[in-house]
């Protein structure tokens, strides 16, 4: 693998090594469009709406109440709140980090201030949490089934490396309190420590990631352990086995992820994140198998993960039914975060495949358009229509039928907004050759390759309305240039504009690439064929057998009732999908009356923001 100085890129993830080059907030800047709108939306309202929701919630009060050595009176939210402050944090970072040309005083102090509350809630060894540890509550780490302290202070290094990567020289003190905890861990946890592991995976992914960023190698020596000790059973039984927590099986030899579906994304993350560091490719071959297995047999058609309401958790193989499809939003988040460990370490563009379906049929599905309401399970098949949720109220987690403004458990708001104000970093990448493209939204790219080539480029698209791509060079220079094709895109077509000349050729799905000495004002075009296609799924998943998905480029489509007349129950497809004035129309016969007529498909991400109503992804065809 190739070696990079791990100093260089403002990003979540900053491998040092791997096939490929992050490049960071502040060498790609998403300037529009589909992604520019909802980043926009991110940083105006919906930091807004969580901080005002973590201080009515009582949530980040809780740190006051710590430190003003009152607790456990007066504490509210559940064991894990802390994390939410945390999460937080960290989409303040990025968004600071994005806007850095015109940074936002306000936010600054609004990022110390929050900083300042966490710190004088630290205990001198370095503890951090305010649900254990005080006269009144449990003893710390007496309950790591479900105590989440260690998944905590994971939130917590998290939060930590954002603000180190985007202001290095910050006095806010942020990276000192992540130091100490660290060391904490290690003392409690390490080699000489307990031999444990939390119930809920994420302390292995802000560890590593803490390592990279401060040069320690003892904090990712602790993620390594941490990783090696899943499996072996330690945790208690419970009502849904053991791999609900990944304790039942080492990551080494499991073939698929399984238990609680956000659990087994931030392990595998984690665990990426080890294999990479200690060069242990066995390892990673493990979780590249894993994430071959689930993605073909365990994922729904919109990248999302987890068919158990239950236990929020992965079913067997092809056991995807869309009406109890759970697809939690922050399982989405942790698949795109274990894909993309995957994608800088190997290459491989199914990876890059699989996030661009989970941003945009997940992720970019939970909010509400004005950002301050969400969506925490996102069901493939709503059989009743929903009802509108109280603006001022807190909602159960999965049982909210439309976008709610806060939950019990929310996990999810801070944890959209945290990839939302990090999302320019998942869009290119570097390596000694050139740029690579994986992402398609207005941007712009500057960056520097290690021989001390400058690459500037500029990207211009209507993704995902039009599937036309214009990469403008910016500055001379001789470099390969890789655009992904996405598996789905079969007929696209990629077109060079440079000296002079045109030439124009076939673009196979994976990657095309361009390499030349580019002069500024060359142009690359990569063009995908944006036409409705009607998909069918694996026979063995029995839920949908006989039914099947309008898709339009990375877009899956759904039908709602408001579109169809009456309840979608009814609905059989009676023909193939026409797209007429921006619209995609799919003829439909009423299965009562047998009357066909065409129905709009809306893409899914846009669903219930007219009203309640009932919808499906898979449409029977008989």
């Amino acid at each position: 693998m190739t070696m990079y100085d791990i100093t260089a890129p403002a990003a979540p993830v900053v491998p040092t090594r791997g096939r490929l080059r992050p490049l960071g907030v502040s060498e790609v800047r998403i300037t529009g469009g589909f992604w520019g709108e909802r980043q926009e939306i991110n940083g105006a309202a919906t930091l807004d709406h969580i901080a005002s929701r973590l201080e009515s919630e009582g949530w980040l009060p809780n740190f006051d109440l710590a430190a003003a050595g009152t607790l456990p009176a007066g504490r509210r939210g559940r064991e894990f709140a802390d994390s939410e402050v945390y999460k937080y944090l960290e989409a303040l970072a990025w968004e600071i980090g994005r806007t850095d040309a015109a940074p936002d005083a306000a936010l600054e102090q609004r990022f110390r201030s929050v900083v300042a509350r966490v710190a004088a809630a630290q205990e001198a060894d370095g503890y951090l949490n305010t649900r254990f540890g005080r006269p009144g509550q449990g003893d710390r780490w007496s309950d790591l089934e479900w105590g989440h302290e260690l998944y905590c202070l994971g939130h917590l290094f998290q939060a930590a490396v954002a603000r180190h990567r985007t202001r290095p020289d910050a006095d806010d003190g942020l990276i000192e309190i992540a130091r100490r905890a660290a060391e904490l861990v290690i003392r409690e946890f390490g080699p000489a420590g307990r031999d444990a592991i939390c119930g809920h995976a994420e302390v292995e992914v802000g560890l590593a990631e803490l390592g990279r960023a401060l040069g320690e190698q003892r904090f990712i020596d602790q993620a390594a352990l941490f990783v090696e000790r899943h499996g072996r059973g330690t945790l208690a039984e419970i009502e849904w086995g053991q791999e609900y927590f990944q304790d039942d099986v080492p990551v080494r030899e499991a073939e698929a992820l399984r238990g609680h579906a956000v659990r087994a994304n931030y392990l595998a993350s984690g665990a990426t994140d080890v294999a990479v560091e200690l060069s242990d490719d066995g390892l990673l071959d493990a979780l590249r198998a894993q994430w071959h297995r689930t993605t073909e047999r365990r994922t729904y058609v919109t990248g999302g993960q987890g068919s158990h309401h239950q236990d929020e958790a992965f079913g067997a193989d092809w056991e995807l039914p869309s009406d109890r499809a759970y697809s939690e939003t922050c399982a989405g988040v942790g698949s795109i975060m274990f894909s993309w460990r995957l994608l800088l370490a190997t290459g491989g563009t199914q990876h890059a495949d699989l996030i661009e379906r989970t941003l945009f049929n997940v992720v970019a599905t939970s909010p509400a358009p004005d950002g301050r309401a969400f969506y925490y399970a996102n069901t493939l098949h709503q059989r009743m229509p929903g009802v509108e949720a109280d603006p001022d109220g807190t909602s159960k987690r999965a049982s909210s039928s439309l976008r709610a403004p806060w939950f019990e458990v929310s996990c999810c708001p801070p944890n959209v907004a945290r990839t939302f104000a990090s999302l320019a970093a998942y869009l290119a990448t570097s390596d000694a050759e050139g740029v690579q493209l994986h992402q398609y939204a207005p941007a712009s790219v500057r960056t520097t390759l290690p021989d001390g080539r400058v690459v500037a480029l500029d990207v211009e698209t209507g993704y995902p309305v039009d599937g036309g791509i214009r990469v403008s060079i910016a500055e001379d220079a001789e470099f390969t240039l890789t655009l992904r094709v996405p598996a789905w895109a079969e007929g696209a077509t990629v077109r060079v504009e440079a000296d002079g000349e045109v030439t124009e050729e076939a673009a196979a799905p994976g990657t095309v690439e361009v390499r030349r000495p580019f002069r500024a004002g060359d142009v690359v075009e990569l063009t995908l064929p944006l036409v409705a296609r009607v998909s069918s799924a694996d026979p063995r998943v029995d839920a949908v057998r006989g039914s099947v998905v309008v898709e339009r480029g990375p877009e899956v489509l759904a039908l709602e009732s408001i579109d169809f007349g009456a309840d979608i129950v009814d609905a059989v497809v009676a023909g193939e999908p026409v797209e007429s004035g921006g619209q995609v129309r799919l003829p439909l016969r009423h299965r009562a009356s047998g009357e066909v007529a065409d129905a709009v498909l809306v893409p899914y991400h846009d669903w219930a923001q007219r009203g309640p109503s009932t919808m499906r992804v898979w449409i029977p065809t008989s």
